[in-house]
């Protein structure tokens, strides 16, 4: 079936999504929870510590990766057969501001599913105390069923 951004997620697909975001033990590690799971998108959060922290009291990039990855990558099994996993095959990310605050939120999203590969985006925001957020990578990479 074509993808078209406007489809409904099953129940069962959600719970797939959320039974294989539980496996993942970096996303536990860094307190990472799903905030939405839709049709070819999911927003995912974390709380910036010190263990997601480098020298300058930021968030590594390497925290902004991660999540913005499996946001994307959740996004495109959203779209894919029941049964599926998913394999980033190549991501490339833009750090664009250091990422300062008390979240990392990453929205995830698909621009293109095609038969065999998807082609994804993420935005991963840091959310201050006060509510307000302010990007601080992007994402774009290629996802492929497995």
């Amino acid at each position: 079936m074509p993808y078209t951004k406007d489809q409904v997620l099953p129940p069962a697909v959600e719970r797939a999504i959320r039974d294989s975001f539980a496996r993942q033990g970096l996303m536990s590690t860094m307190q990472a929870q799903i905030l939405h799971v839709g049709f070819g998108q999911t927003v995912l959060r974390m709380p910036i510590t010190d263990a997601v922290g480098q020298q300058h009291g930021f968030a590594h990039a390497g925290a902004s990766f991660a999540l913005g990855d499996s946001a994307a990558g959740y996004a495109a099994l959203s779209t894919m057969p029941e049964g599926s996993e998913v394999l980033t095959i190549e991501m490339k990310i833009n750090l664009i501001a250091p990422a300062s605050g008390r979240f990392l939120v990453a929205r995830g999203e698909v621009l293109k599913a095609g038969r065999r590969l998807s082609v994804v985006r993420a935005t991963v925001e840091a959310e201050a105390a006060d509510g307000s957020r302010k990007p601080v990578a992007l994402l774009q990479g290629t996802m492929i069923p497995s």
